[in-house]
């Protein structure tokens, strides 16, 4: 597609006609930011919820749940599927990274 966002990298492979957006690039740069900003926070929390010694079966569901939905949100943005797709991935791993912090939460106030 020859799209560089960058002049300099434009004016090194062929010229400032390549300096443009791509959609599709746009498109993969939204959905990695969107990633990040969930997926961090959930990292953070597991790692918390992890030290607190849960059950191992509640945590492997919590897990899961927000690993699948994950995937299904990314491949929904990437790919732009019908909403609401997006929106219930979205949601549905939203259920886990609450739970998680609520029974953190929890913990904090009963071990004081």
């Amino acid at each position: 597609k020859k799209a560089f966002i960058n002049p300099e990298d434009a004016l090194r492979h062929g010229g400032l006609e390549y300096h443009r957006t791509d959609p599709d690039v746009e498109r993969s740069r939204r959905a990695h930011r969107n990633a990040m900003e969930n997926i961090f926070p959930f990292l953070f929390l597991g790692a918390i919820y992890s030290l607190m010694e849960p059950n191992l079966l509640i945590a492997h569901i919590h897990f899961l749940v927000f690993f699948v939905a994950r995937v299904v949100h990314s491949v929904a943005y990437l790919f732009a599927l019908k909403a609401p797709t997006r929106s219930l991935a979205y949601i549905i791993a939203q259920v886990p990274c609450v739970s998680i912090a609520i029974q953190i939460l929890s913990h904090i106030v009963i071990g004081w």
